[in-house]
Order: structure tokens, then C-alpha cells, then sequence
């Protein structure tokens, strides 16, 4: 199966099961898969018969900064049904970093990684 990645989407969000971390934000580091035919754009050099990358980056933007979840597994899913409703994928893989994960005594990153199909 074909992909487009995006990897290393930085942005600043408020999300997490903290006070704290929806006062004061932090940043996340997102990343995607998406699993199409790009055979068509491949042939036809048409950017309609492929997915917009500039276009979904702006998407996980908006979901990121704007919107505020209390998982990163959360987010991660709301990230990955945007990305199968808006484009002709048959699979997506969503990975969510957060670098700065408050645990008792520091921080550690965390990661989230989900598959999800049409």
C-alpha cells in the first residue's frame, strides 16, 4: 500500500488531565500515515487524484491548537477520523508525541500510535 507521511508537525497545545497542562500548554509532535493509491497522481500528475499534504497539515493544526482533549488518545482519534472522512484514504496511522509528560518526579516523552480504517 502506498503513503504520504508527515512526521515532526510540531504545535502547542492545551491538552492533558492537568490543571496545569491546559493552563500553561506544552508542546506536541504529530506525525501521520496515510495509506492511499497514489498511482493516479502518479500517472497523472494531477494533485486532485492524491491528498493535499499542505491542506492536512493546516487540518491537525487546527485540531491541535484549537481543540482540547484530556488523552493524547484522544486527540490522536480525533486526528485520524478527520483525515478518513476528508480524503480517500483506506488507512491512517496516527502518532502523538508529548515530549513534556508531567509524572511524579519530572518529565518523560510519551507516545501514542493508533491505526485506523475506512
Amino acid at each position: 500500500m502506498d503513503k504520504i507521511i508527515l512526521s515532526g508537525m510540531e504545535f502547542y497545545g492545551y491538552h492533558g488531565v492537568l490543571k496545569e497542562e491546559k493552563r500553561v500548554g506544552q508542546p506536541f509532535i504529530i506525525g501521520v500515515e496515510m495509506f492511499l493509491d497514489l498511482l493516479p497522481a502518479g500517472v497523472s500528475d494531477d494533485l486532485t487524484k492524491t491528498v493535499h499534504y499542505g491542506e492536512a497539515y493546516l487540518a491537525i493544526k487546527k485540531i491541535v491548537e484549537e481543540e482540547n482533549f484530556d488523552l493524547i488518545e484522544a486527540l490522536a482519534q480525533r486526528i485520524g477520523e478527520m483525515l478518513l472522512q476528508e480524503y480517500p484514504l483506506q488507512k491512517v496511522r496516527v502518532i502523538v508525541d508529548k515530549p513534556l509528560a508531567p509524572v511524579p518526579g519530572g518529565n518523560l516523552a510519551a507516545r501514542i500510535e493508533i491505526e485506523r480504517e475506512k
